[in-house]
């Protein structure tokens, strides 16, 4: 860790602990913007980044500030904390090591203490709303150092670490990354950021000129990335804000949806997942190498069901010249069976599942309150379905993990809320049927 990243921390670390409870979240987003992985304190062979020890100063805020109020466990806390225990024990069944324990440690405290860091500070549908808004202002000075590396090629975040100085070129254009450590993170964060701004915009208070610049910006990142993955989770982004107009249909459209894969799936000369590698085509990028890697998984299935596998470099004739025994897993459901096996695959799909639901059970609570509140809430479904889109061509292994978190903090905490009012309907629905005079009571 250099002078500037040890100031960083230090400065970061006490507004974590000192600031007001509404703006306690802007410390971990600031440091996931402007701070690379590439800084990091090593104590007994255990990486201790700016970004995990921002973590530590969050759990030690909330234990000092008394903030740890008790919460009631939803499905989709459940499902997170499961999803951590099957894949800390299946990658040390795997592996069999102390730095396999080492590292599935690393990963649980990354996972728990970011999200439910999150959990316990935001407690209402304000809270999410003000988050966002910190998150659309955090944006904007970054916008000034990635129009420099796209300009430029150089990324000025190279003088903390992890990641490269000079951009590299596709098709005469620089691949930005900012402070992520692939380009295409960077893309995709600005793709799901631009989801969550979009639902700013229907309150009328917030119609100022740095949301405006805010999702411009946003959208700058993704394109500054010159990467396919991030373009298409962009574009069904925005088919997602579309959707809105339909949104009494949806149960219609998915099942649409649905049958129309399933018959190009019959018609196709490849399987239906090749479409990935047609829009690669079309946009750019590795669009094949996506597609023919769920294929590989279905056919290698019998490899990694169980509790995952740790040779990977077979599936293709090309591996990871960081390590010669795995190839490229761009795809985040094969990546965790690829680490944990089938259950912890099933467990992330699960808690995805989980999340659009709630979005669901909430638009129907929402319908009839303010007017803004319900796009509002359709736009952390439209992000959630952003960062599903992504999933399939990019596994997030840096500071992305923050704003993924983040995300299903929002809609755990919006669970809580609505959840008695959903049992409440529920309870109405049985004692007084639609068709009961009583029901109007």
């Amino acid at each position: 860790m250099n002078l500037i990243g040890f100031i960083f921390t230090l400065i970061t670390g006490i507004l974590t602990i000192t600031l007001p409870r509404r703006f306690a979240i802007l410390p971990i987003i600031l440091t996931s913007l402007y701070m690379t992985q590439g800084q990091e304190i090593v104590i007994s062979g255990l990486n201790f980044t700016i970004l995990r020890i921002v973590i530590l100063f969050g759990w030690l805020r909330l234990f000092i500030r008394q903030e740890l109020t008790p919460i009631k466990f939803n499905i989709i806390d459940k499902l997170i904390i499961t999803y951590v225990c099957v894949g800390l024990i299946n990658y040390f069944l795997l592996r069999q090591t102390f730095s396999a324990v080492i590292n599935q440690l690393g990963f649980a405290y990354n996972v728990i203490g970011i999200y439910f860091f999150f959990r316990y500070l935001l407690r209402d549908y304000q809270d999410i709303e003000r988050t966002i808004k910190i998150l659309g202002l955090a944006i904007l000075p970054l916008t000034i150092i990635i129009i420099y590396e796209m300009l430029t090629g150089r990324n000025i975040f190279y003088i903390f670490g992890g990641v490269h100085e000079i951009a590299v070129m596709r098709d005469y254009s620089f691949r930005c990354q900012g402070p992520f450590r692939h380009s295409i993170l960077l893309g995709t964060f600005g793709a799901t950021s631009m989801s969550l701004l979009v639902g700013l915009y229907a309150n009328v208070k917030m119609r100022k000129l740095w949301l405006k610049l805010s999702i411009g910006a946003a959208t700058l990142m993704t394109i500054a990335s010159t990467s396919s993955g991030p373009a298409m989770a962009y574009g069904f982004g925005l088919i997602g804000f579309l959707t809105w107009y339909f949104r009494r249909h949806m149960r219609v459209i998915r099942w649409g949806i649905l049958c129309a894969l399933i018959s190009l799936h019959l018609v196709m000369k490849a399987p239906v997942w090749f479409l990935i590698a047609r829009i690669g085509d079309l946009i750019g990028g590795s669009g094949w190498h996506r597609s023919s890697l769920i294929d590989k998984a279905i056919k290698h299935f019998d490899e990694w069901w169980l509790i995952g596998t740790k040779y990977t470099a077979d599936w293709f004739p090309y591996a990871l010249s960081s390590n010669p025994d795995m190839t490229d897993i761009t795809n985040a459901f094969i990546g965790d069976g690829v680490t944990g096996g089938v259950l912890k695959m099933l467990l992330s799909i699960f808690i995805i599942v989980a999340c659009f639901k709630t979005i669901g059970q909430s638009m129907s609570v929402v319908e009839n309150t303010a007017h803004f509140l319900p796009f509002q809430v359709w736009s952390i479904g439209v992000c959630l379905f952003v960062h599903v889109v992504s999933f399939f061509s990019v596994s997030y292994f840096d500071q992305m993990i923050v704003f993924w978190y983040m995300l299903l903090a929002f809609i755990a905490a919006i669970q809580s809320q609505i959840e008695p009012l959903v049992d409440e309907a529920y309870q109405c629905d049985i004692l007084f049927p639609p068709s009961s005079p009583k029901r109007k009571g």
